[in-house]
């Protein structure tokens, strides 16, 4: 059955006591042009995926070429070290993660080699992006139509390595069904095509032929067993795909009954060969889609229902359970748009679409499934979605599913392990009744999500790895296994097999069978060097030692600067309810949990929309990921990084290049706050290091801004002077190639002069930077307010001393205790607004939206609570107040009649970006166009830095100064952020204003 592990593979274990990793390293740097990367950091940083495990590779190695690879290859073999290629780490079951030098494809191995619009078919490298394949095949009216959840961040050649399927997947088969041919290397160097096997049998090469010999072999002497043994439902992607001789499946692996091999590659998950390109079958865009949600008060019928749905035809039916609807509700990145789809408190949805190329026929496929629902005892129970927009933001939503599930705080979370079992659809009800049944009887439940049309259903227990939740996670596959056995169903029906279920393999297909994969395996991988342990000579699922959060995993002891008692929670995975925090690691035991809120989904590697994650977006680098960065913090408080790993100057050069822009707030799925963790990072890093004077310099701006305003010519002096700003760049720490704000003498605070009239009353903030720089700013908004028949009370210290101030600026040096005193400083010269209701208003989002989020950490209780329920960006207020029809503002037309709006990463983050395109829309005929962009790149004095300045203008040449520079001469250029503006002044040399100053002169 499992054969013995080739002797001449090293063992678990012995990689790292012997001298070969070193050496590999060394040939690799010798002998390739690639990224080698085998420091402790890195390592940490690959040595997990999605599922819950983490094993160190011996390395990793980023080739440049497929030449690089291929020597990466024979090198690795050379040294006897097995070989593990990568693409996006998104794998739910562990394939992707284990003790060997670790090929990422990813960042250079992404392009489209070759393409046949008539044929329509494609030729990619495996690293390519499906969303980015698919956004290339777009123009061409093609799609690649396996549309998996994480088609944003994963790519092609890990599809194929698990046999992906995907939502659609009803009506455009498996992977598997859409590859027509691989090109790849296998382990002893030899480079062959898969395709075609009588072509195949053809091979020039020798080794080839007696390889084509010996698969033909094993499944004609096993084609008994085959039939036996292979279940019959299309999502069965466990096991090698032996049956491409005999096929089982409901679904034909190829339209005329032809053996194409390259099949048989699909779903190997790497363990038999290196895929070099994939030739992929396309499909024609739908021209129309229609969405219906069902409505369910009640699960069970939700599954009862989608064997009558499928009769419809639709292209996808999918499941969406209660605690993933209450979840989406929850995150302000979802709730917009899930509450379109509700119809009261729902148990569960299904969502139903259907596409073609005639809009009428998908409109009547809606109207039938309304029909069917009162047929089956549930009118009114459909939301029809035919809007195309609506629908993608729903699915969009769906697609987020795994992760909305995953966040759920604390250590309770739903585990991957059974969630692709695949049963007929006639008894998928009653599977799902039985299976919530097994999980009550071991004190849990599940989340539910995905395929509902094909009988699989994403389920997770949720349990608590770090305690009992390994052996329930045992109980509970034994009883799933009975069940799918009793129901004719394939234990693992998308997600594959991995370190996970590779030792249920056995279990489902037999002793026979098994023999025969190891025979497959060892005819193409003789050493065993190609991903070892997964699918054959498998360890158990319940391998402690390979457990992410292993025996005796514990944080280190640390004294936290902010409150991270927010995500110190149990939530009770039956009642669903949350205790109150327990114990940890720091203070409140919360910073641990807050990293962990990071499950490796890789959300954050995505590119088309939203502002996660800048730095990587440029660099490719897992170094400068959100998850990379969420990974690292995690292995150094953990201490798997040694002692003071977490104020390491490793660490910080992980954390270097995150500009704190608050997207992972909003964009990841789980919430994971990083600009906050940096700010918890460089506190205990500044404690050891000290500040540099360029850091000094930037923190405590507020406190001398006051005299250097006072001195505004002489402080100007560094860019009035030719050749003193590169004079002084190596001592004051900023770039010669930029400009620094200029100091105004004229600060706003000592200019200004409210009215006291007005009926309503408001308060503005004036931030340091546009009080003591861009003074026409608050001077505008001043404007504004009172036009609008407001009475602007102007926020002063008590003392009428030093202005008032966010602290944003000691933030971003870690010096959190000076941000407390600013912090205590403002609510104290507040409050006696806050007491009266007052609206706080602000023109800087990234100062005013610190009184909504950091103000919060600083335990400050309920006048933390109160600024930040009460604080509003201009904006934001305008725009509250025209909703509520008390908005008094005759504005005119302008002589400009477009304004481009580029949206600050903070007001992204809290939501408070539309409200700027709801102001602009106030002005008669101003037609107000978006950038599609993720952080501007200056962020604060992030781009002030010489060694940053490369990086940051990268990130504005991504997106915002090519539409900038785009745009008509007399188009308004508009952007909130003062760090905007500059970077679009620097890149692009055009003037940027904030919102208030395009109102003002609407004012005439």
């Amino acid at each position: 059955m499992n054969a013995e592990v080739p002797s001449k593979v090293l063992l678990r274990g012995e990689l790292q006591s012997r001298m070969a990793c070193s050496d590999l390293a060394a040939k690799l740097s010798q002998h390739t042009g690639g990224e080698v990367l085998f420091d402790r950091y890195s390592r940490g940083r690959y040595a997990t995926d999605a599922s819950i495990y983490q094993i160190e590779p011996v390395g990793v190695f980023i080739p440049k070429t497929e030449e690089d690879a291929v020597r990466a290859i024979e090198l690795a073999r050379t040294a006897r070290v097995p070989v593990l290629a990568r693409g996006g780490g998104t794998s739910q079951c562990g394939q992707t993660v284990g003790e060997a030098l670790i090929i990422d494809n990813s960042k250079y191995l992404n392009g489209v080699i070759d393409f046949d619009r008539d044929a329509m078919t494609v030729t990619v490298q495996p690293g390519i992006v499906l969303d980015h394949l698919n956004a290339w095949l777009k123009p061409h009216g093609l799609w690649f139509p396996v549309d998996v959840s994480t088609a944003a961040q994963c790519t092609i050649g890990g599809m194929a390595g698990n046999n992906s399927c995907g939502s659609r997947s009803l009506h455009y088969g498996n992977m598997v069904h859409n590859v027509l041919g691989i090109d790849a290397l296998l382990a002893d160097g030899t480079e062959a095509h898969f395709g075609a096997i009588d072509a195949m049998r053809d091979a020039a090469a020798p080794r080839l032929r007696a390889l084509v010999q010996t698969i033909e072999a094993v499944a004609a002497r096993h084609r008994d067993e085959i039939a036996a043994r292979y279940p019959r439902v299309m999502r069965r992607v466990g096991g090698y795909n032996l049956d491409v001789f005999h096929p089982q499946s409901e679904r034909p692996y190829t339209a005329d009954g032809s053996v194409n091999l390259a099949h048989l590659l699909v779903g190997s998950e790497g363990t038999l060969a290196y895929t070099r390109r994939i030739k992929l079958k396309l499909s024609p865009l739908p021209k129309a889609k229609a969405l219906g949600v069902v409505n369910f008060t009640d699960f069970h019928r939700a599954m009862d229902a989608a064997q009558h749905i499928v009769k419809l035809g639709p292209v996808a039916v999918e499941l969406v359970d209660r605690t993933m609807i209450e979840l989406a509700r929850n995150n302000p990145a979802f709730r917009p748009t899930i509450e379109k789809a509700l119809i009261g408190a729902p148990d569960a949805i299904l969502l139903v679409e259907f596409a073609g190329e005639d809009r009428a026929t998908q409109l009547r496929g809606l109207k039938a499934l309304t029909e069917l629902m009162v047929d089956l005892g549930m009118p009114g129970s459909v939301v029809e979605m035919p809007d195309e927009r609506e629908q993608k933001e729903l699915w969009e939503v769906r697609k987020a599913g795994l992760n909305i599930m995953m966040s759920l705080k604390g250590d309770n979370k739903p585990v991957s392990f059974i969630e692709d079992c695949a049963v007929p659809l006639e008894h998928l009800a009653e599977y799902t009744a039985r299976l919530t049944e097994v999980f009550a009887r071991h004190g849990t439940r599940g989340t539910w999500y995905a395929h509902a049309s094909v009988g699989t259903l994403h389920v997770r227990p949720i349990l608590d790895m770090r305690r009992d939740g390994s052996a329930k996670m045992r109980a509970i596959a034994e009883e799933a296994a009975a069940l799918v056995r009793q129901y004719k169903g394939a234990f693992s029906g998308e997600h594959g097999d991995g370190l996970v279920r590779s030792e249920w393999v056995d279990w489902q297909f037999g002793e026979r069978m098994m023999g025969a994969f190891c025979e497959i395996k060892d005819a193409f991988d003789p050493e065993g060097l190609m991903n070892p342990g997964k699918i054959v000579r498998a360890t158990k699922m319940d391998d402690a030692s390979l457990y992410r959060f292993k025996p005796g995993y514990r944080e280190a002891p640390l004294q936290t600067a902010l409150d991270w008692s927010a995500w110190n929670v149990q939530s009770n995975p039956v009642t669903e309810e949350s205790s109150a925090p327990g114990t940890g690691g720091d203070a409140t035991g919360g910073f641990a949990k807050a990293i962990e809120m990071c499950n490796n989904n890789g959300h954050c590697r995505k590119f088309d929309s939203g502002t996660m994650c800048p730095s990587y977006r440029v660099t490719k680098d897992e170094q400068h990921l959100t998850r990379g960065r969420a990974n690292t913090l995690r292995l150094a408080v953990s201490g798997q990084l040694g002692p003071d790993a977490l104020t390491s100057e490793a660490m910080h050069d992980t954390m270097d290049l995150c500009v704190s822009c608050k997207g992972c707030k909003r964009d990841c799925p789980t919430g994971v706050d990083m600009a906050r963790m940096k700010t918890e990072f460089l506190y205990h890093y500044r404690k050891k290091h000290g500040l540099k004077l360029k850091d000094k310099l930037v923190a405590y701006l507020p406190r001398y801004a006051p005299w250097a305003a006072r001195l505004a010519p002489l402080a100007n002096l560094r860019d009035a002077l030719p050749g003193v700003a590169r004079a002084t760049e190596g001592l004051l720490g900023f770039t010669a190639r930029r400009k620094l704000p200029q100091w105004r003498g004229d600060t706003f605070l000592k200019t200004c002069s409210p009215k006291a009239a007005g009926t309503r009353e408001v308060v503005l903030f004036a931030d340091t930077f546009n009080n003591y720089f861009e003074a026409e700013n608050a001077h505008a908004a001043l404007k504004v307010l009172e036009a609008a028949g407001y009475r602007v009370h102007i926020a002063q210290a008590k003392d009428e001393a030093r202005p008032l101030c966010c602290g944003r600026t000691y933030l971003s040096a870690g010096l959190v205790d000076e941000a407390k005193a600013e912090a205590r400083r403002t609510i104290a010269a507040l409050r006696p607004h806050l007491e009266r209701g007052l609206p706080i208003v602000g023109l800087e989002p990234s100062c005013l939206l610190t009184m909504r989020d950091e103000f919060l950490a600083y335990g400050f209780g309920e006048d933390a609570k109160r600024l930040a329920s009460q604080a509003l960006l201009f904006e934001e207020f305008l725009a509250r107040e025209a909703k509520a029809g008390r908005l008094e503002l005759k504005l005119k037309a302008l002589p400009q009649k477009t304004a481009l709006l580029h949206g600050h990463c903070h007001q992204k983050a809290f939501d408070a970006f539309k409200p700027v395109q709801t102001v602009l829309a106030l002005v008669p005929g101003l037609e107000v166009k978006t950038v599609e962009s993720s952080c501007c790149g200056m962020a604060g004095s992030f781009g002030y830095d010489p060694q940053h300045y490369e990086v940051s203008m990268r990130m504005a040449e991504s997106a915002l100064l090519p539409a900038v520079r785009a745009a008509d001469a007399d188009t308004l250029i508009v952007a909130d952020g003062t760090s905007c503006r500059h970077q679009i002044g620097d890149g692009a040399q055009r003037e940027a204003v904030h919102v208030a100053r395009v109102l003002a002169a609407a004012l005439g």
